[in-house]
């Protein structure tokens, strides 16, 4: 009995406390030790089992504390992560190339202003992309930037969204009677104005025109159109056909090619809505032997694209300095975050009507790239490589 109140007491006065992250053990072992009736072989055991719970009680206390040290870390991130603007940005897709140019620029843009975004891709599900919207809705973002895969059936959500207090983007594709509080884009019409000016630059008057447009739930095509098809009638050409390629499927427009060779045998050019359609285009053409013998006209500067054009099988592109985009648009976000004005002394913000409202729009202007200037515009920007352009036709490349 005497042996366990020894170890009672000696437990008793194992005091444990936290004083610059050690360990203070403080015991009382000698006043038992010191009793006669426990013995030695006692006195040895007792120790061990003092040594034992010493251990097992530091280990414990360390790695409280080393949990209390991450959770603190933790908190710690959190908090800094929260005192950032958070910016909620959902693609239509990753297929078309220029979209992850996009995305690569205005993360880098806006980390650079010291917001945080969150990027989701949509995939080209409407559906999905509701759902990622509310997502940002939910984790309470500053602003959602939206490339749009349906112009009209995102009201709702973006109305909840303004509700919440969160700013909404439309970024490159007009989002309809959403009253959005900016629209950023390239000057759409002046696209359709490009194309079908370097089709008649290259002779084409008074000739039959096929359009293969993208989808008609894309509110930039509509724009594109008119601008081109505004050019094609001031100079006496014909549209022999006009179709739309469905969440803009470039398969659709190869599959349109080999479905109406009457119409394609027959027409002097084609107006495709990218390139990403021209490249189907070219190669139905190709399995055709009409490449080269069509004229072909896109947009966007893709790589295949710009290969197309030093080839001899695609006619122009137009190039949309889409880091110029990309940037302006991460700098209107992070400004509309903090409530600041939009634009500065050198840039017209003008407004463009959404089928309800007319919404904050700034424009960037286009340029339009053939065989003539694509080493100036495309490889002297960096757009793309020289090396990378000239594949297909070394021989061409400039040593420059």
């Amino acid at each position: 009995m005497k042996l366990r109140a020894g170890i009672n007491l000696i437990i008793g006065n194992i005091i444990i406390g936290k004083h610059n992250n050690r360990i203070m053990i403080v015991n009382n072992i000698t006043k038992v030790i010191n009793k006669k009736r426990i013995g030695k072989a006692s006195i040895f055991l007792l120790v061990k089992k003092i040594v034992a719970m010493t251990v097992v009680l530091s280990l414990l206390i360390a790695c409280l504390c080393s949990c209390s040290g991450e959770e603190m870390g933790q908190n710690s991130q959190s908090n800094n992560d929260s005192d950032k603007i958070q910016i909620g940005m959902t693609f239509d897709s990753f297929v078309i190339e220029r979209w992850q140019r996009d995305r690569d620029v205005f993360v880098s843009m806006a980390k650079e202003l010291g917001a945080e975004v969150n990027i989701q891709n949509a995939n080209g599900d409407i559906a999905e992309q509701k759902k990622q919207i509310e997502y940002f809705i939910k984790k309470g973002m500053d602003v959602i930037v939206i490339v749009s895969i349906d112009s009209t059936s995102i009201r709702a959500n973006i109305k909840k969204a303004k509700d919440a207090g969160i700013k909404v983007i439309a970024y490159d594709r007009l989002i309809s009677d959403s009253d959005v509080d900016l629209y950023i884009s390239f000057d759409n019409e002046m696209v359709g104005e490009m194309m079908g000016q370097s089709l008649v630059d290259n002779g084409l008057t008074d000739g039959k025109v096929l359009m293969i447009n993208g989808s008609q739930n894309d509110n930039n095509v509509p724009m594109v159109c008119e601008g081109f098809e505004t050019v094609m009638a001031e100079n006496g050409n014909e549209i022999l056909d006009t179709f739309y390629t469905d969440g803009w499927k470039a398969e659709l427009a190869g599959e349109y090619i080999y479905n109406n060779m009457d119409m394609v045998n027959e027409c002097d050019a084609i107006m495709c809505g990218n390139d990403d359609l021209a490249s189907r285009v070219v190669t139905a053409l190709s399995e055709k032997r009409l490449a080269g013998k069509k004229m072909v006209v896109g947009q966007d500067a893709d790589l295949e694209a710009c290969q197309r054009i030093v080839e001899g099988t695609q006619l122009m592109t137009v190039y949309k300095p889409i880091e110029k985009l990309a940037q302006k648009a991460a700098e209107c976000a992070v400004k509309l975050a903090k409530g600041e004005a939009l634009g500065s002394p050198e840039e017209i913000v003008n407004t463009m009507n959404d089928g309800t409202y007319d919404v904050p729009y700034l424009k960037i202007d286009p340029v339009s790239v053939d065989e003539s200037n694509i080493d100036d515009v495309i490889i002297k920007s960096g757009f793309h490589l020289k090396e990378d352009v000239y594949l297909n036709v070394p021989s061409k490349m400039p040593e420059n």
